[in-house]
């Protein structure tokens, strides 16, 4: 079954108005009070929808309101039961330091589609399309799976460009990789623009290796399932988040996830610039409007876009003078 294609919309203006919550905060330092700014107006455009939405990703867990938590219900309690996966603010350091690849961004698909799993780390392969299905494996050593792909693409190892989060547990990695010569692309933060940075008509880079977040590599997962490329993800959890996992379902807690496993049915994905990036550019404010730009994807209508779109400033204080305050929402102009 296919999400009717006038969610699209709906859902474009929730990551839009999420962006726009966190840009008064770009460059002043306060990554808290940036993400704070977007989930205030995410939560709120997403009760304007008529669904019965459920955050099966979000930005932790039962009863951390004012956060989008794991499990908390959203929407007019009216319509189809939809699961969300979403982060109000990707990138809250790059937000607050005014540095590229900020984002809102969020992932749609119907009941039971998408994954639901603890705020903990994975082990994540990413590729882009049109290679060979399951081509690489987590099990697999870094080595194995590099000339694996240089081979699939016809590549030389010197040819390949690896994106890697920069952090000392992926020291091991990094130091194959040398060995290898092949070039590696370094990010300090934005676990979901580094995994995107491999699909596209030019894709900066050839793979994305490396530990990050589950709940990015779910959202990945389901932009890749729109617009082509595979990943492959294991959870990485301790004996706490072990029993949060089967307390949400997860019976194999040692299980390699592929696209298929992650991400079922039909799929919307939208992500609005915060600050400027690969993939979108960052939102524009003026006197009394915002322009905003976001990446759009919904898989059964095979949609691939940029949307821009110009509001009014005080549109989000009008409707809640018309229709009131709603639990959990601080709303800022």
């Amino acid at each position: 079954m296919s999400l009717d294609k006038s969610y699209l919309n709906q859902f474009i203006k929730v990551t839009e108005f999420a962006a726009y919550g966190a840009s008064p905060f770009i460059g002043k330092g306060d990554k808290i009070a940036a993400d704070q700014g977007a989930v205030d107006k995410m939560r709120l455009e997403l009760n304007k929808i008529n669904m019965i939405g459920t955050v099966v990703i979000g930005e932790g867990e039962m009863d951390e309101a004012p956060m989008l938590y794991i499990g908390e219900k959203v929407g007019t309690k009216k319509g189809p039961e939809l699961d969300i996966a979403l982060d109000p603010l990707e990138g809250t350091n790059f937000t607050a330091k005014n540095l590229p690849n900020a984002f809102s961004v969020l992932a749609v698909a119907e009941k039971g589609n998408l994954l639901s799993g603890p705020d903990t780390y994975m082990e994540k392969i990413v590729i882009g399309s049109d290679l060979p299905k399951n081509l690489l494996d987590l099990d697999n050593d870094v080595e194995k799976n590099i000339n694996l792909l240089a081979e699939a693409k016809n590549k030389k190892l010197s040819e390949l460009s690896v994106c890697v989060l920069d952090r000392p547990r992926h020291k091991k990695i990094i130091e194959s990789l040398l060995k290898m010569r092949v070039n590696i692309n370094y990010i300090t933060d934005g676990d979901i623009a580094g995994a995107l940075s491999v699909i596209g008509e030019n894709p900066k880079n050839d793979i994305y290796l490396g530990t990050g977040g589950g709940p990015e590599g779910v959202i990945t997962a389901a932009a890749l399932s729109c617009y082509g490329g595979q990943i492959q993800g294991r959870l990485v959890l301790d004996k706490n988040e072990s029993d949060r996992a089967i307390k949400l379902g997860i019976k194999d807690l040692k299980k390699k996830y592929n696209i298929d496993d992650m991400v079922q049915g039909d799929v919307i994905f939208c992500a609005s610039g915060v600050t400027s990036g690969e993939l979108a550019k960052g939102i524009i404010i003026f006197k009394d409007k915002f322009q905003v730009n976001t990446f759009v994807l919904h898989k059964s209508q095979k949609i691939k876009k940029l949307v821009t779109n110009t509001y009014n400033k005080w549109i989000q204080f009008l409707w809640v003078v018309k229709n009131g305050f709603q639990k959990n929402s601080i709303l800022k102009i």
